[in-house]
């Protein structure tokens, strides 16, 4: 067992405000893994002013980008020579199951390096040539840093969604007080100790697992200048409305409903292949799982026919045995929602195809659930509506491309989606209709060198490569007289 009483204040591990320690759950088996201390007001009151401090005051901002980018590559490298470790630390914290914590590490290098590459190319200051030749002055154009950013991130991938956010905040210039959700405590501390030891100067950084109640103390906090969440788009709304109120600088990437549709022509064992991947990755635990599919009515029974055997062949059990496809919900609330869920569909018509709400045999001391597949599903249920965050898919029916696009395209989400087709070329004009920020064709990865982010409610603003590192920066126009 883990135990760390500290708390990782501006790159110095602190005391608590709070001495009480605690305990971090498996949710395999509802064993005690880990005894942590968990931020209080007090103590987001204290890294705020270090941040404030170390912005105002200290020489971060104004250091060389080459040397933010040295420092930012020289953490990547050390979380990559650690990668086994964090992988098996968030598989026995989350209940991700370890071949998706393993698979996830190239993806968090390659996420950095765009963030990386990005700033190695960016203009952070050039002069503009005068529209006007004639013009007596000449105006210089600066990016620089927004201040004070206010990092909030969700328990389901915590590495790739600190690095989403501190990455770019860092290169930019800014300081970060990075809120994590105290489920993530063992793994975020880790990466507290990788900020260290690439060289980010005490001051710049705090990582602080902490409650809602204490989360929203970040938000109100008068010292901080930008919030960075990526979560619910019900805490998104009241995120939002909070950083109204003081006209402070937001981004949110929130909760999605994603469709995958499969296209008449398309090879479905192929198609069936991917969805195992992209349907029910990290338990489906995922803001970006497909899970709502989408077949013609033409082939509906031969889709829903081989979802089924998938969905019965991914293994359900301990996450850290290698063999496990699916592992545990992260708590026990989790749980109980996607069986609730579970109930509803049932409740609402559906035809429940395999699965159900009962605990899969032999798994009753741990939070797991058994991976659903529903059929005969109305686009306007609300296993279809409502983000369950859980391995339960839903079968759609669609008459002509026509149809599919608009069921997919009729949903208060907009994050991701997917189209399979044996054409790529039509596969894409397909997808160039569908109202999400990603899409993927035939499995296709969601890269990392363009945005991500969402349309309608789920989210503002957009992460990754270039168009991430500009959520970071304010303009400021220097004009001169001749």
């Amino acid at each position: 067992m883990i135990t760390n009483d500290k708390l990782y204040l501006g790159g110095v591990w602190t005391a608590p405000s709070d001495p009480a320690l605690l305990d971090i759950v498996s949710p395999h088996d509802q064993t005690v893994i880990g005894r942590v201390a968990q931020a209080r007001p007090a103590d987001i009151d204290r890294a705020v002013e270090i941040a404030r401090d170390a912005f105002d005051n200290g020489t971060w901002p104004h250091t060389a980008p080459a040397e933010r980018i040295a420092i930012l590559r020289r953490y990547n490298t050390l979380r990559e020579e650690r990668a086994d470790e964090i992988a098996s630390t968030i598989a026995a914290e989350n209940g991700s199951a370890l071949w998706f914590c393993k698979a996830g590490q190239p993806g968090l290098s390659r996420q950095a390096n765009a963030f990386l590459k990005a700033a190695e190319a960016f203009g952070w200051e050039e002069t503009l040539t005068p529209s006007d030749p004639d013009a007596p002055f000449t105006s210089v154009v600066r990016r620089t840093p927004v201040g004070v950013v206010a990092a909030i991130i969700p328990w389901n991938s915590p590495f790739s969604a600190a690095n989403a956010k501190i990455i770019p905040a860092l290169l930019a210039g800014n300081t970060v007080v990075l809120k994590v959700s105290p489920e993530n405590t063992l793994s975020m501390n880790l990466l507290a100790g990788l900020l260290t030891e690439a060289g980010v100067p005490q001051g710049v950084i705090s990582i602080l697992p902490a409650d809602r109640a204490t989360s929203e103390h970040l938000v109100r906090h008068p010292g901080v200048d930008k919030i960075a969440f990526t979560g619910s788009t019900r805490a998104g709304r009241r995120i939002a409305s909070l950083a109204g109120e003081q006209l402070k600088r937001v981004s949110l990437e929130l909760g999605g409903k994603s469709a995958a549709i499969i296209l008449a022509d398309a090879d479905l064992a192929r198609a069936v292949a991917g969805l195992k991947f992209g349907s029910l990755l990290n338990n489906g635990e995922s803001c970006i799982a497909h899970t709502r599919i989408l077949a013609p009515r033409s082939r509906y029974g031969e889709v829903v026919a081989a979802l089924k055997e998938m969905v019965e062949s991914a293994k359900v059990g301990n996450p850290g045995d290698p063999e496990t496809f699916i592992g545990p919900m992260v708590r026990a609330d989790q749980q109980q929602r996607v069986r609730d869920y579970i109930d509803l569909g049932v409740a609402e018509g559906a035809t429940l195809v395999t699965g159900g709400s009962q605990i899969p045999d032999g798994l009753d001391k741990g939070f797991y659930v058994t991976p659903t597949l529903f059929a005969d599903v109305d686009n306007s249920m609300r296993i279809a509506q409502e983000e369950i965050f859980g391995p339960v898919l839903a079968v759609i029916a669609y008459d002509d491309e026509d149809d599919a696009v608009r069921i997919a395209n009729d949903s208060e989400y907009g994050l991701s989606g997917g189209v399979w087709s044996a054409d790529p070329e039509h596969a894409m004009a397909v997808a160039r209709r569908v109202r999400t920020g990603t899409v993927t064709i035939n499995g296709a990865p969601i890269g990392f060198d363009g945005p991500f982010g969402g349309f309608k409610t789920s989210g503002v603003g957009r992460e990754y490569g270039v168009v991430g590192l500009t959520q970071y920066i304010e303009y400021q126009t220097i004009t001169k007289g001749k």
